[in-house]
């Protein structure tokens, strides 16, 4: 039993880091990308609903293609006759819809323009979540790189309070030094814990975002690594305007509301059928006698209603107030998306303006560390000046990243804005 009882807390500690292990992952931009177009419920709804819509005009298209209807029947009369009597009939019959006041195309139209609009709508939804998981992932690696900038801070504020713990020994620091830099020590130790928590919420969202379970950890792979590119607003908006989902969803409402005007039209229109139907029947008598019923009957049935009491002409208005208010609300729309256009042009031309303000800053800390670690080698400056220095351009480091960041982001709303990923 105790020997069976150590091979189990063996198994045990082997399996806890291969547990641990399995639950990190690894992924580059383009990997969590794939996955989150994959797994994410609402890219899945859209494509459900795209389906559904596809189903829609193959309802619609049915009523082009004749039906057909197969019906019999079998009875046993007992007691009533001097015999057994029983008896069956059968019948088969054909309709085929020959003209329904043009009803039928325009359910046919407005099954393809609704197959358009859900698929623009489906389109939507993925451009967000690929633009939302370009977010958290970016938002992911910068929290994790804040948080190990704030560690360097801490690490950097505790040296410099021993530094003042042992000055203050000597009697060359006073208390309120002393006080002064607990306070500052204090403040950083808060930073980093926040940032530690940014950390946490970040793989949240992300975990979120890709429908990962929420014990996994990703490990964002890659850098703030782009190119910068020089975009024509004009031409932006020429974009936006043919490929944004929302327009080309709008576009396709609106040719479904003007086909609601025909199918409006319709009710006041002839219906015209052809019908065919086969009836077998047999009756056997009292005196045995059997007797075959057998007919076909081929016909035409036209109905045309005269007055429906302004019914029709009440659905046409409807139908007509339809279009217009699509037609508001597709101009509505049109001038957002510029709206969001120009804001996203102008933030990222913002962006790489600032990232090459930055990057010129940030070689003035290069060059300064590189003029303090000089000193120190020759004696002139202390470890805690090169510690300084180094500290430095740690931050104006992780500057350049905010800046390559925010450029990403901006480049990444743009994309969205113009109707593109």
């Amino acid at each position: 039993m105790h020997k069976t009882f150590s091979w189990l807390l063996i198994l045990v500690n082997l399996a806890l880091p291969l547990a641990a292990h399995a639950a990190e992952v690894s992924l580059t931009l383009d990997e969590a990308i794939t996955i989150a177009l994959r797994d994410n419920p609402d890219v899945l709804l859209k494509a459900e609903d795209l389906k559904k819509a596809k189903a829609q005009i193959a309802e619609a298209t049915a009523s082009l293609y004749p039906s057909l209807s197969v019906s019999g029947s079998w009875t046993d009369t007992r007691g009533l006759y001097a015999e057994d009597v029983d008896a069956y009939s059968g019948h088969i019959g054909a309709k085929q819809l020959l003209y329904k006041g043009g009803q039928v195309m325009a359910a046919i139209k407005i099954g393809e323009y609704n197959y358009k609009a859900t698929e623009a709508a489906l389109d939507a939804a993925r451009q967000y979540t690929v633009y939302a998981t370009k977010s958290a992932f970016y938002a992911l690696m910068l929290a994790e790189k804040y948080a190990v900038l704030n560690k360097d801070i801490v690490a950097n504020t505790a040296a410099h309070q021993a530094v003042i713990e042992a000055r203050f020994k000597s009697g060359e620091a006073s208390e309120s030094d002393r006080i002064r830099m607990r306070a500052s020590l204090a403040d950083t130790s808060q930073a980093y814990e926040a940032s530690r928590n940014q950390v946490q919420a970040a793989q949240a969202l992300l975990n979120n975002l890709l429908s990962f379970e929420k014990d996994v950890v990703i490990r964002p792979a890659g850098g703030f690594s782009y190119e910068a590119r020089d975009v024509a607003l004009d031409e932006a908006f020429l974009k936006a305007l043919k490929e944004r989902p929302e327009i080309r969803q709008l576009d396709a409402q609106l040719e479904m509301a003007r086909q609601n005007i025909e199918v409006a039209r319709a009710n006041a229109r002839p219906n015209v059928y052809a019908s065919w139907d086969y009836y077998a029947s047999s009756r056997l008598a009292a005196s045995t006698t059997r007797n075959n019923n057998d007919y076909n009957i081929i016909g035409i049935t036209v109905s045309w209603p005269v007055f429906d009491g302004w019914l029709t002409k009440a659905k046409v208005d409807q139908a007509l107030i339809g279009v217009k208010s699509t037609q508001l609300t597709r101009d509505k729309t049109a001038k957002a998306v510029a709206l969001d256009v120009r804001t996203a042009y102008l933030e990222l031309a913002t962006a790489l303006a600032k990232t090459r303000s930055v990057a010129e800053e940030t070689r003035v800390y290069e060059d300064n560390f590189v003029v303090i670690r000089q000193q120190y080698n020759a004696g002139i400056a202390s470890a805690l000046d090169t510690e300084d220095a180094q500290l430095g351009l740690t931050v104006a480091q992780f500057n350049k990243i905010i800046a390559d960041y925010d450029y990403l982001i901006a480049q990444a709303r743009f994309d969205r804005a113009t109707g593109g990923t």
